[in-house]
């Protein structure tokens, strides 16, 4: 049996990774200028990067689940 990989939830990982960076960055330019801003850009980003930890688990626990049957 060919293991099947969700690539639906690893391009949703991929997202999240992407709007995490961009938010971090966000933070970076505004760690200065304000404060409060940096604050909830890094709040966005721990909750992306959370979401993007969630997906690649599922994909990689059905991949381990796919190999024990196999």
């Amino acid at each position: 049996m060919t293991q099947q990989i969700d690539t639906n939830q690893l391009k949703k990982a991929e997202a999240s990774v992407t709007l995490a960076k961009n938010l971090i960055t966000q933070a970076i330019e505004q760690s200065s200028a304000n404060q409060l801003v940096a604050e909830e850009a890094l709040k966005q980003a721990a909750t992306e990067i959370a979401q993007a930890q969630t997906s690649v688990s599922q994909v990689q626990s059905a991949v381990q689940t796919q190999s024990a049957k196999s």
